[in-house]
């Protein structure tokens, strides 16, 4: 018969013959006490068969005994001290306190690490690395054990051996943090890599120079611009040399597991040394943005925010390097960055992620304080966002701008500690020790290639100037600052150590210096393995969606025929899959509703924009904390199965050769999502990339991405998106925070015509406005105020036809009354028309016409004119909205109305109708609510004085 998972597992080298008798004595001591024995024998117990179907771990003493026979464990007891008189049982239980000595050190030896280059971390005594804790003396060194699960390399050896074993490999210059992995088999195989090779690279003196070259470059760089613009903000690489050949390694051994695209996030330190000496910028043009260069049509950022592009060649052919811009928003980058690998991976078809790798750097205190990392992290293994895990590299300074002692930086022992919270091991490593750092970035990449996962390596380095080259840190670091002032440079300690190893010779090691000083006076490119004509099929093609602006047409209809295909594909659900009641109720209505027997409701119209897309080859992504069913249950792309709860998407099937459609649900964030689908937009110019709000409100919490991002993105750096933001915005006495979606703080950032803010009211205007959104050229964000109490009222419905023949309307004209009889146009936006209409529908009004405005911005001039123009007689004017005053659209659109009425009659001026100024967006009392809207709304149709 063939082995099973138990018989594989007992048969592996730390259950050898010998240890059948104390592998019994600590199951016995398991029985009786789990928390007595180590947590990964304790877990390996749990795994073992239960008697008489129990969960309890009450399998017999008689039936392990049974399992280690079966496999030929009763051999040779552990090999006795010489002289000891033969096997006693003090032996076998000191076998087991060896165990407990190898777990503690797998647990805890990190703590002993020497990482800190500066000599200053304080390291607490760790109580159970000494023997005496677990019962074991210095008389017992010599006695021989068995090595049980230590990677040792030999079955049996003596505790000196064992002890100097588990300190070279947990205690040197690299601290590993794995044994909070739950899985035994991410666990196995980090230890095997640890401790096989004693936590050493096993490289040979080819790769040591080379990393020696890269540590040349890495000084050389920042004393050469410390030399020619003194004084000048940089935010240099000094302390932390080390990232240049980790970087660089990295890139290496992710081409050769077949990597083809490589995207980046940082922040400011280091950044400019990375960008010539791993991505290959000409040092020349960094020069000139030192002396001032401008770059054109665009209002430019600082140099350490500035990202970049290239192809460099590795061992497994050529790979694009993307480093992605960063505002000084520090750990926002990544999730962005994180984003734009995912749109790369989904160009690909890479699902597994082996041919993109995010690799994200992040300041020590950044990584530790700031709650995006904990929402990034969070979406390492969820559908929507996984990319197959990234590399976190931490380039730890010991110090955030001048907060230095632990308990002001942070409340736990290291800066990674948040990234325990996804079972991510933790590579501590001494950043003056290159080798320890190219081991742990070999180990790094492997282990994310084996398992998908993240992984983080904490560079422990230190900062040899102030937070920028215009501080004085000794002010308030004089204890770290006069040991750095006497601290040789990594560069020279490494060249030292391969010099007296004799791997180079001094002269080599100074003439490297010098040539590297050479070709930056020359400025000429300095990245050993840069392609100079690259591999242009690994770009993104962003060449037909360049140089249009917001009134670039886009033809949104379709034949009536094509949309009925449409719709009777998205209505169609299969036999066998039992939809819940109130969702077939839903159907059964859009079945009418493909057939014309009712108006089309929003729902269905935002289904047939889709679903129109799709069948004319455009991919959607659409992600949110609800936005299968739809926060306000209008949606329902996602039918799930009452019988097995599997999940069926009609938009998903419409043909075997359809383009993309993913809709997830996503985790409960707004930062960290939003700014992962602004990346991803950023980086698949073709299709439509949707984020919803569950509530508008909740995009406060991703207000730096609106603001450093979507807003101003293409102004600062030139990037282009097409992200749509969907935020259901609506006053119906829900409270201050399910209300608005600050329609004002967007239309307060818009200038220069850098997004679209719109407040659509009819199901055929949200068809068009998505469909023109993907099918227009443009890119830039759409700002969507979506409704919520219209989703479904009886008045905000559409035809077949107008989807059909129709286009999205920036203004919608009064159609219903006679134009000589208007003496009053309100002018308004979004849901208030509804309420006016009503009423005035109820008072028989047939002298006040009702205007929509239902583009924001760009601002529709042109026909708002067009809308006014036929209404001769008209003496009043009102902006009407039902947000407070001193929010919505007057302040920001009041001049935009004036400038056209002035246009047409300098007589004519407007007037604001509706809420006062308030603090809160909204009141939290419905009958307040209903008292204010009576009001302004009778104020907006009160009869003429």
């Amino acid at each position: 018969m063939p082995e099973g998972p138990m018989e594989q597992f007992l048969r592996s080298s730390h259950f050898s013959g010998g240890n059948a008798a104390y592998i019994e004595d600590l199951y016995d001591t398991y029985l009786h006490d789990r928390n007595a024995v180590p947590e990964q024998w304790s877990s390996f117990f749990d795994t073992l068969p239960r008697t008489n179907g129990s969960t309890a771990p009450d399998i017999s003493h008689a039936t392990i005994v049974q399992h280690f026979e079966l496999l030929g464990r009763r051999q040779a007891r552990p090999t006795p001290a010489p002289g000891s008189g033969g096997i006693h049982l003090e032996h076998e239980r000191k076998q087991v306190k060896v165990v407990q000595l190898i777990s503690s050190y797998r647990f805890r030896g990190h703590q002993k690490a020497n990482l800190d280059p500066l000599g200053l971390m304080v390291r607490e005594h760790v109580p159970d690395l000494d023997l005496h804790f677990h019962g074991l003396t210095d008389a017992d060194l010599d006695t021989t054990f068995q090595t049980g699960p230590l990677y040792f390399g030999k079955q049996e050896a003596t505790l000196r051996e064992i002890v100097e074993s588990l300190e070279e490999t947990y205690c040197g210059s690299l601290g590993a943090e794995y044994m909070h992995i739950t899985s035994f088999s991410e666990k196995q195989w980090l230890a095997q890599r640890f401790e096989s090779v004693r936590s050493k690279p096993t490289y040979g003196d080819e790769a040591r120079v080379d990393v020696l070259n890269r540590l040349t470059a890495a000084e050389g760089l920042e004393k050469h611009l410390d030399s020619k613009y003194p004084g000048t903000k940089r935010f240099g690489l000094e302390g932390g040399e080390s990232l240049i050949p980790l970087l660089d390694c990295l890139v290496r051994r992710a081409g050769e597991y077949g990597g083809k695209e490589i995207v980046m996030a940082m922040a400011h330190r280091g950044r400019l040394n990375v960008l010539v000496n791993i991505l290959g910028k000409n040092p020349a043009e960094l020069f000139e943005e030192f002396e001032g260069k401008r770059l054109v049509n665009t209002s430019g950022d600082v140099k350490y925010h500035q990202g970049f592009s290239s192809n460099v060649m590795t061992p497994g052919g050529e790979v694009h390097m993307a480093l992605g811009f960063n505002p000084s928003h520090l750990e926002i980058s990544c999730p962005v960055v994180i984003g734009s690998g995912r749109a790369r991976q989904d160009r690909r078809d890479d699902k597994t992620g082996e041919k993109v790798v995010p690799i994200l750097m992040h300041g020590d205190a950044a990584f530790a304080g700031q709650g995006v990392v904990m929402e990034t992290f969070q979406l390492s293994q969820t559908r929507a966002y996984k990319t197959g895990g990234s590399i976190h590299i931490v380039i730890n300074n010991q110090v955030g701008f001048t907060t230095s002692r632990q308990e002001d930086a942070r409340s736990t022992e290291y800066c990674t500690d948040i990234a325990k919270m996804v079972q991510a091991p933790i590579l501590h490593v001494n950043g003056d020790n290159p080798d320890a750092v190219m081991f742990a970035a070999m180990l790094a990449t492997d282990y994310r290639y084996e398992f998908g996962k993240d992984v983080v390596i904490d560079l422990v380095c230190y900062r040899r100037r102030g937070h920028n080259e215009t501080d004085e840190p000794s002010s308030t670091q004089p204890l770290m600052y006069d040991v750095i002032r006497k601290h040789s440079t990594t560069r020279e300690l490494y060249s030292q150590k391969l010099v007296a190893e004799g791997v180079v010779t001094q002269d080599q090691s100074n003439e490297m210096s010098n040539d590297y000083r050479a070709r930056l006076d020359k400025g000429e490119f300095v990245v050993h393995n840069l392609v100079r004509e690259p591999d242009t099929s690994l770009f993104v093609d962003w060449e037909p969606y360049l140089g249009h602006d917001w009134r670039t047409p886009a033809n949104t209809g379709l034949k009536l025929k094509n949309l009925q295909d449409v719709a009777a594909k998205i209505i169609d659900i299969p036999d066998g899959i039992k939809v819940q009641r109130q969702v077939s109720k839903i159907y059964d209505d859009r079945r009418k509703m493909a057939g014309g027997a009712l108006p089309l409701n929003w729902g269905m119209a935002e289904l047939l924009a889709y679903g129109t897309l799709l069948d004319e080859g455009y991919p959607i992504r659409f992600t949110g904390q609800d936005v299968r069913r739809g926060t306000f249950s209008h949606r329902h792309a996602v039918v799930f199965n009452q019988k097995d709860g599997e999940a069926y998407l009609p938009l998903a099937n419409l043909s075997d050769d359809q383009p993309q459609f993913d809709i997830y649900d996503s985790v409960l964030s707004e930062e960290a999502v939003l700014a992962f689908e602004y990346g991803y937009a950023t980086t698949a110019p073709k299709g439509l990339i949707i984020w919803e709000a569950q509530f508008g409100d909740f995009a406060n919490g991703a207000q730096v991405v609106i603001d450093q991002f979507i807003a101003s993105g293409e102004h600062k750096w030139g990037r282009l998106s097409g992200l749509t933001m969907l935020l259901p915005h609506g006053f119906e006495g829900q409270g201050p925070e399910h209300s608005s979606a600050r329609l004002e703080r967007f239309l307060q950032l818009c200038a220069e015509h850098n997004m679209q803010v719109v407040n659509p009211t009819t199901p055929a205007q949200i068809f068009h406005l998505l469909r023109r959104q993907a099918i227009r050229p443009m890119r830039r964000p759409l700002v969507i105020m979506s409704p919520k109490w219209i989703l479904r009222h009886k008045l905000a419905t559409s035809s077949l036809e107008e989807l059909a023949g129709g286009k999205f309307q920036d203004v919608i004209g009064e159609n219903e009354l006679d134009a000589d009889k208007v003496t009053r146009v309100v002018l308004c936006s979004g849901k208030v028309y509804y309420h006016l209409l009503e009423e005035r529908m109820a008072r028989g009004i047939d002298n006040i016409a009702l205007v929509r405005i239902e583009q924001l911005y760009p601002f529709p001039d042109v026909e708002l004119e067009a809308a006014l123009k036929p209404f001769t007689n008209v003496k009043d004017v009102i902006w009407c909205q039902e947000e407070p005053m001193n929010q919505g659209a007057w302040y920001s659109s009041q001049h935009h109305m004036r400038h056209v009425l002035q246009g047409i009659d300098p007589m004519l001026h407007l007037r604001y109708v509706g809420r006062i100024s308030s603090a809160a967006p909204a009141c939290g009392y419905m009958s307040t609510h209903l008292e204010e809207q009576k009001q302004f709304i009778d104020e907006a149709l009160a009869p003429d004085a």
